[in-house]
């Protein structure tokens, strides 16, 4: 500027280029302040991501992972289980082809060891004692694996997967299995030691 106050073309060139400086320096900040935004903010990068949800997939709800589980147990084999041993349970109260074969061979077998000439004593022991003896030995049997098997459906969820409770209906077959093996176990027992229904007195 001369001394009249007219601005020259030099001083109007320097005041141009400031002015343009002033207008780009806004922008350049912005693009800056976009740039260092995503970092600022936290957000997870598409790797991230992946990473994360790979471990929610991997983990269950209670931090096992859920790979390789198979079903859950149907407990088809318990109620199996349960059935069979209350079955056993009846047989041993009732009887079965095998008791009724054992007796009737031991009752031939006595025949064959015993003659007219023997004592009536000796008679009865050998044609029906020893048979009675045959019927509730093979009760006795049935009675026996009817409890093993009835107690054995009842422990089973004892060593199971946890937090998978037994049917109701199985427990109650299950323990109608182990009380028939009880009293049919017991009965066997009186019944081989001639408690229960002994031989008849021949004196």
């Amino acid at each position: 500027m001369d001394e009249t106050g007219v601005k020259t073309d030099e001083h109007k060139t320097d005041e141009a280029a400031d002015a343009a400086e002033a207008t780009e320096a806004p922008e350049s900040i912005d693009v800056t302040k976009a740039a260092e935004a995503p970092e600022a903010a936290g957000t997870d990068t598409p790797e991230d991501a992946d990473a994360s949800t790979d471990e929610d997939t991997d983990e269950g709800p209670d931090g096992t992972g859920t790979e390789g589980t198979g079903a859950a147990p149907t407990g088809v084999g318990q109620g199996a289980g349960a059935v069979v041993s209350a079955g056993l349970g009846i047989v041993s109260l009732t009887g079965s082809w095998v008791g009724t074969v054992a007796s009737a061979r031991e009752s031939l077998m006595g025949q064959l060891q015993t003659s007219s000439s023997s004592d009536v004593g000796t008679l009865i022991e050998k044609g029906y004692g020893n048979a009675w003896q045959a019927t509730a030995m093979w009760g006795g049997i049935f009675a026996l694996v009817a409890l093993i098997v009835g107690v054995v459906v009842l422990a089973r969820p004892a060593f199971g997967a946890p937090g998978r409770p037994q049917a109701p209906w199985i427990k109650s077959v299950a323990w109608a299995g182990v009380a028939l093996g009880v009293i049919g176990l017991l009965l066997a027992v009186l019944k081989y030691t001639d408690v229960l229904l002994g031989l008849p007195a021949t004196g």
